[in-house]
This record gives structure tokens, C-alpha cells and sequence, in this order.
């Protein structure tokens, strides 16, 4: 029988986003396909065949995604995407908004060195195929991700499939942060109840195992203290 999850030891908030037939995904990369080859009653199973590209959905970016021999995903440790993490709430920044060394300073004032920092847009809210979600996102510029990287941050996600949005500053601010050693965490969800939480957080975010990969899917999730 199924215990119920109050009986659990642990309670999990989700922070990722669903993928679909046809998901919204970055314009730029192959689009979502799920296609069921297989099902009951005649099948005798079910079964599911995916295509998509790796960094789609909730994902993790290694340092291999822009820096030619860096490392790649399973070239990192599993602890390193587990720790302590701080959530910037910026959810009333407008479409196109920089978020920069200022803004990151001001938001995150308690910031400690090997920490993970997670930015609340509210674009994970917005997710659509619409040209405002897919081209119009807020984004890290590169002060941000120097400001980051000099802060020594483990880790920095956002509630976009792009950390440096879809225009010509994004190109540096991956270079910043993945040349730095610093990975990212994309398309996140935020909901009420984890904004709610005491900060920091404890922050998990498991890849799957695929050797050599520049990136791959993940379940980003917060322990509920």
C-alpha cells in the first residue's frame, strides 16, 4: 500500500517544469516531441519514444555547453548540486530587464561563498509559446555573472530556459559563469510556497547520467524544513 506522504521522513517542493508533446522550449533548439509507440490493450504495454534537445525543460548546464573542454555533466560530482540556496525574488521586473551586479547585490544581501542562487522572474509563470516568453525574458547580464562569480557561488538558476536571455549579451554570460566553473540550472518554477520559505534553502537539482554530455534533464526540488 502507498504511505501517505505525511508518514514520509521528508516532503519535497517541486520546482520544475513539465515536459509534453510540443512543450514550450527555446525557439532556437528542435521542438518537444512524445510519441506513444506502444499501449494497452493491444500492446500489452505502454510505451513512450521522446525527442528534444539536452537542454530542455528543467536542466542543468555544465561547463562543456560553452567552454570547449570543460567539463561535461558527469564530469561533476552529484553533491555539487545539493546545498544551500537563496531565492531572489525579482517577479516585478519587466520583460527585456537586466538583472545586474546592482540588482543582484541588493537582493541578496546574506549571500555566503558556495552558496546556489536561484532567481525568481516569474517567467517560469509565463511559460507559452508566446514572443514575450520565448524572446522577452529578464536575464543575468554580465555584470550579474561576474557579480556572481566573484561571490563564488556553487550554482545560479532561473525561471527561463535561457539564464542570458535570447540576445546578443547572452553569449558572454554563459561564458562568464560556465568558464568560471559555475554551473546553471534552467526553467525553474517558483510557487507560492517555496518563495514563503525561510532562506536559505536546501536545494537539489540530480542530472541524469549521461556520460560526456554538455547538459543534462533534471527534478529540481526544495526540502520542506
Amino acid at each position: 500500500p502507498t504511505r501517505p506522504s505525511a508518514d514520509l521522513p521528508l516532503r519535497l517542493l517541486d520546482l520544475s517544469q513539465p515536459l509534453f508533446d510540443n512543450a514550450p522550449n527555446c525557439p532556437v533548439h528542435p521542438p518537444v516531441s512524445f510519441r506513444r509507440t506502444a499501449d494497452h490493450p493491444d500492446g500489452g504495454w505502454r510505451m513512450e519514444e521522446i525527442a528534444m534537445a539536452t537542454h530542455t525543460g528543467s536542466h542543468l548546464d555544465a561547463p562543456l555547453h560553452k567552454i570547449a573542454g570543460g567539463p561535461s555533466i558527469s564530469d561533476l560530482p552529484l553533491e555539487t548540486f545539493v546545498g544551500p540556496a537563496r531565492i531572489a525574488d525579482l517577479r516585478s521586473l519587466a520583460p527585456d530587464a537586466k538583472i545586474t551586479a546592482e540588482l543582484l547585490a541588493r537582493s541578496l544581501p546574506a549571500l555566503a561563498a558556495g552558496e546556489i542562487v536561484l532567481l525568481a522572474t516569474g517567467w517560469g509563470d509565463r511559460r507559452a509559446k508566446t514572443e514575450e516568453w520565448l524572446r522577452h525574458s529578464p536575464f543575468v547580464d554580465p555584470s550579474g555573472a561576474r557579480w556572481l562569480v566573484e561571490r563564488r557561488v556553487r550554482g545560479v538558476g532561473i525561471d527561463h530556459y535561457s539564464i542570458g536571455g535570447l540576445g546578443p549579451l547572452n553569449d558572454e554570460t554563459h561564458t562568464i559563469l560556465l568558464g568560471a566553473g559555475v554551473w546553471v540550472v534552467e526553467e525553474l518554477k517558483f510557487s507560492a510556497e517555496v518563495m514563503a520559505l525561510a532562506q536559505p534553502v536546501k536545494f537539489w537539482a540530480l542530472p541524469l547520467n549521461w556520460p560526456g554530455c554538455s547538459g543534462a534533464f533534471c527534478r529540481p526540488v526544495v526540502e520542506v524544513p
